[in-house]
């Protein structure tokens, strides 16, 4: 006897209309991870000290200090406490090298926040003028990195006005010299966000400014930055950062967490501040959990202490110049670990302060992902043959998601250098597969 359910279609029909609704309205908060590429690092400059070519001489330098304090594998290795075998650490310094050579800085940050300071109205009126100018020439010399931003002051009530002036003048001149033309990925830093009523005035006065030099509505695009213990919880006991999303209205695609505010913030001392901190441990779990599947890519913070020796000049002596080595490996080795901790805490962006840093930068983020890439390709080939073999039966393959969380380990990869596309052909998919950076289209065309 065939089975007859107790329950009518007609009288299932409103729970299934409700619970449609609760479902595509969750799929529109939790869009899942975003495929967009996300820069490994953002170095930060003040805003009077940038030129067009700075991300070309701020390579030259880090590209210099490697050859002096790490001239090959071995040394790099060791400087790193980095317990890796002499082909993988040859093959590492060699992809850094090429790194450095090609695209030695993925975001650029204009400074005019704590990177710049307080000053008359009159000199920051010109700085964000000539920074405009420098960022233009940029663009026309094709100089600029693949990311760049600028970060403005915060919306309190001591600097809104300022900051909001400073927005109005930079994007002004930029846009003006450019014939209405942005440069790629260009952001907005809004720091110290405590409210939501802090994005939603950036956003509207990103509206205004769209309105002026006639940009298309949306292409200014928001960052935020977390930095004090009221941005990860409010007074109602609430983390806000979702209203803060929200208030965006669609423009936010990041949230940087700011480590030394925040932690003075909390009440930590100064010589505790660290990135290690298990205070930033915290704000940085709160800010993974709140923000997952959203969308919204984040960033960790900068390591500190700077990879610079004590003595300076030509004519140094032995002692010297070992001291000066022992300066240059104890802060990389700290900048390496850091990094690594923040990576495997799942945040893949992170802060450099200075060119010296792109090192162990790249270092972290290189050996994270090529020693993880035999079993992730073994992972992604299977989950391929997977989702093939439903196709063949006609079954729905209703796991895309996590597919597409295992093909954004190869974009990451690859759009940092740290991977080749030849390698990421071990995992089943083509190039041209690859590149649509979309697990679920590759599902469609393989379906097709």
């Amino acid at each position: 006897m065939k089975p007859v359910p107790s329950l009518t279609p007609t009288e299932l029909s409103p729970v299934i209309d409700r619970l449609s609704n609760a479902n595509r309205d969750f799929l529109k908060r939790y869009p899942g991870e975003s495929n967009r590429r996300q820069p490994v690092h953002v170095v930060y400059g003040g805003a009077h000290l940038f030129k067009a070519d700075t991300a070309r001489r701020l390579g030259a330098v880090s590209r210099k200090t490697l050859t002096q304090y790490a001239p090959d594998g071995d040394s790099l290795a060791k400087a790193l406490g980095a317990d890796w075998s002499p082909p993988f650490a040859t093959d590492l310094h060699a992809r850094i090298t090429a790194k450095l050579d090609r695209e030695p800085v993925e975001d650029f940050r204009l400074d005019f926040e704590d990177g710049y300071g307080s000053r008359p109205d009159a000199e920051e009126d010109a700085h964000a003028v000539s920074s405009a100018r420098e960022v233009a020439d940029g663009l026309a010399a094709a100089t600029l990195p693949p990311f760049l931003g600028i970060r403005i002051k915060p919306f309190n009530e001591d600097t809104r006005a300022r900051s909001m002036r400073t927005m109005d003048l930079f994007l002004t001149t930029l846009v003006g010299l450019t014939g209405n033309r942005l440069p790629d990925n260009f952001v907005i830093t809004l720091p110290k966000v405590q409210l939501a009523a802090h994005v939603a005035a950036a956003e509207s006065v990103c509206d205004l400014l769209e309105a002026h030099p006639r940009l298309p509505n949306g292409t200014l695009r928001l960052e935020l930055m977390v930095e004090t213990p009221q941005s990860i919880l409010d007074r109602d006991g609430v983390c806000p950062l979702q209203s803060f999303i929200a208030a965006a209205q669609g423009r936010c695609g990041s949230v940087h967490f700011g480590v030394y505010d925040y932690t003075a913030s909390y009440g930590i001392t100064a010589a505790w501040q660290a990135m290690g901190h298990p205070a930033c441990d915290f704000a940085r779990t709160v800010m993974t959990v709140a923000l997952a599947g959203t969308g919204v890519h984040l960033s960790d913070g900068a390591t500190n202490i700077l990879p610079v020796g004590p003595h300076r000049g030509g004519d140094l002596t032995p002692q010297q110049l070992a001291e000066n080595r022992t300066a240059v490996h104890g802060a990389w080795k700290l900048a390496f670990d850091d990094n690594l901790h923040s990576l495997r805490q799942g945040l893949y962006e992170g802060w450099d302060l200075h060119p010296a840093q792109f090192i162990p930068r790249y270092a972290a983020v290189y050996s994270f992902f090529l020693s993880a890439l035999p079993a992730a390709t073994g992972r992604l080939k299977t989950f391929v043959e997977k989702a093939a073999q439903a196709s063949l039966f006609g079954d729905v393959f209703d796991d895309a998601a996590t597919g597409q969380g295992l093909l954004n380990f190869f974009l990451r990869g690859i759009a940092c250098g740290a991977i080749t596309e030849a390698e990421a052909l071990a995992t089943g998919l083509t190039l041209e597969e690859i590149r649509t950076r979309s697990f679920q289209k590759i599902l469609e065309a393989r379906r097709g």
